[in-house]
């Protein structure tokens, strides 16, 4: 069915900031030297701007755009607008990655951190990708690739089921939204790049109460809590569902509780 594009909350996002931001840094740390000394680097689907930041620690001279089409992320992202202290600069501004389109080699490095499965047809966006890629230049990503994990799975059957199909069918993330991993080497490889993907399981050991609906609530449920927006009463009965599914699912220990969360990797080198 027909669903409007999820409202966002930053605050609720960067709860889990730092188990977030750390594939990021495992996917800068596979991105070799770019084609330019002042590079310049697109982050598509910035969010609220911390990881983009983070950008200009690896390449201080770089002139980094981050891209993002939700109003309240890049409300968030201002914050870290401006000149960096190697004398590059980060912007951000709003764009639908569904018809993104760079210019012919603008781009040393096109970079998007858990943004892809969000973006249908994606593999079909990878050749105007790489075409806007200055010789040399990297297209490098990262997305979830749990869509079969406990946590998707139960929302979208409680979503499918008799109470709320009406309401909520179709709306979570479909279970396809992510390739497998070799459908990504097939695609950008015979697009001519020297392609590297991988795939990394992070164990994430999470604090406080519900704490994987807290994780979720900031990524995965932000389309059924953006269709039910109107409704609080609905909204907080369906939350209410999905949290005592998840208490199953993902029992507490002492310690926290533990996420498991698969993520899939590319890193794609232009031809000189």
């Amino acid at each position: 069915m027909p669903t409007t594009p999820p409202v966002w909350d930053p605050a609720q996002y960067l709860r889990h900031a730092g188990h977030r931001a750390r594939p990021f840094a495992d996917l800068l740390a596979r991105v070799g030297d770019l084609p330019g000394s002042a590079p310049r680097v697109a982050d598509l689907g910035c969010g609220p701007g911390n990881v983009t930041a983070t950008l200009a620690d690896r390449w201080p001279a770089a002139r980094i755009t981050g891209y993002d089409n939700s109003p309240q992320m890049l409300a968030d992202a201002a914050a870290h607008a401006g000149p960096t202290p190697g004398g590059g600069r980060l912007d951000f501004t709003d764009a639908d990655l569904r018809d993104w389109t760079p210019e012919r080699g603008a781009w040393d490095l096109i970079v998007s951190n858990a943004t892809l499965q969000w973006v249908p047809g994606h593999l079909d966006a990878f050749p105007a990708w790489l075409d806007g890629l200055a010789p040399g230049g990297t297209l490098a990503f990262q997305v979830p690739h749990n869509m079969d994990a406990p946590l998707h799975v139960l929302m979208r059957e409680l979503a499918e089921g008799p109470r709320w199909k009406a309401r909520l069918g179709g709306v979570p993330r479909a279970a396809d939204s992510v390739h497998d991993p070799a459908v990504y080497l097939d695609r950008l490889a015979g697009l001519g790049c020297a392609a590297d993907v991988w795939e990394t399981t992070y164990l994430h050991v999470l604090d406080g109460e519900d704490a994987v609906l807290d994780w979720v609530g900031g990524t995965g449920l932000r389309p059924a809590l953006t269709a039910l927006d109107g409704d609080p009463g609905a909204r907080d009965a369906f939350v209410a569902e999905y949290r005592d599914l998840l208490r199953t699912a993902y029992p507490r220990a002492a310690y926290g509780t533990v996420l498991p969360f698969r993520r899939l990797f590319a890193v794609a080198r232009k031809g000189a």
